[in-house]
């Protein structure tokens, strides 16, 4: 089985590199400066344990990838790079191959299912951080994360196994399971404060905004029909498996939406995480102005090229009280 990682940022490389480093056939995906910087230097993978350079197979596309029977593609790129990346593809690999989407939000798994027929989806847990070309850290030890797979939109086979398989023999804890989605759900609701470290920093963080955006992520999700895996249930699944450290000093700064802006990404992912509660809200006729101003700014963060956590949150807080939202006492 080679795994073809389309997509070697934070969790793509990470994982392609220690699938690498556990004797796996690797190909990675990658593109622009750091796909330059693959070719010439390897990946730099460091992680509290120690930083290491992998000399791993890269392409710049899938076709140069060129897929064939046997191969497991991982997807890892950002949602809202999906679409054309499922398109580049489904132009090169066999019928038939495996496409796991080990990315957050909800949509990759539909978008990849209009096109392949065994689709896989991928509860991501790994704190990791891709802020220069060709370098990541890994900063969680004494597990790199915790992949939990299964088939969309339910069920386990033996391709699951066989994944789950390779990834608990590589530093993750995986396990497959048939209700994947609910716990990808549950990691939904998480994700809706990454556009709040985004825009706000470690100020937001404290702010009431994480708790007032999950809180009407809950409730929209409840109107939709949609139940995700209990919040307990995702803390006794973690438990104290993941711990971050530093890796040669360097402290994790932010989550992935807080790292696009800080590479200066012309794009940002907080239409598929606070966008998909706007999009659920507007389908069965209710509000979600907390998640809808959430995303609002995430974009005008893009859009102005501000630098992450320069907005204070009650700026934003002022904007969704505005907006009909709630008013923290």
């Amino acid at each position: 089985m080679r795994f073809i990682i389309y997509g070697a940022g934070a969790v793509g490389g990470t994982i392609g590199g220690r699938l690498h480093q556990a004797g796996h056939d690797v190909t990675l995906i990658a593109r622009g400066d750091h796909l330059a910087a693959l070719r010439r230097d390897g990946l730099t993978l460091g992680s509290p344990a120690g930083t290491a350079v992998l000399r791993i197979d890269v392409a710049g596309s899938p076709a140069e990838a060129s897929p064939r029977p046997g191969d497991v593609v991982l997807l890892a790129m950002k949602s809202q790079d999906t679409a054309a990346a499922v398109d580049d593809l489904a132009r090169a690999a066999p019928e038939g191959v495996p496409v796991v989407c080990a990315q957050n939000g909800v949509e990759n798994e539909r978008v990849a299912a209009r096109v392949f027929p065994d689709v896989y989806a991928m509860s991501v847990m790994l704190p990791a951080t891709h802020l220069r070309p060709g370098a990541i850290d890994a900063n969680a030890t004494p597990l790199t994360g915790l992949l939990d797979l299964g088939r969309y939109p339910d069920g386990v086979d033996d391709t699951a196994e066989a994944v789950a398989a390779a990834l608990a023999g590589a530093t993750f804890d995986s396990v497959a399971r048939p209700d994947i989605m609910r716990w990808k759900y549950r990691k939904l609701v998480m994700n809706l404060v990454n556009s709040v470290e985004a825009v706000c920093g470690a100020d937001g963080r404290t702010s009431p905004l994480p708790g007032l955006a999950m809180a009407e992520g809950e409730a929209v999700l409840a109107a939709a029909g949609v139940e995700p895996v209990s919040a307990a249930e995702d803390r006794a699944r973690r438990g104290d498996r993941l711990s971050l450290r530093p890796v040669e000093g360097r402290r994790r700064q932010g989550g992935s939406s807080w790292q696009s802006l800080a590479r200066g990404a012309t794009t940002i992912e907080s239409d598929y995480l606070n966008g998909e509660i706007v999009l659920l809200a507007c389908l069965h006729g209710i509000a979600a102005p907390v998640n809808e101003r959430l995303q609002w700014w995430a974009r005008r963060m893009v859009a102005e090229a501000r630098p992450p956590g320069s907005v204070p949150p009650d700026v934003v807080l002022a904007d969704i009280a505005a907006a009909g939202g709630p008013v923290p006492g």
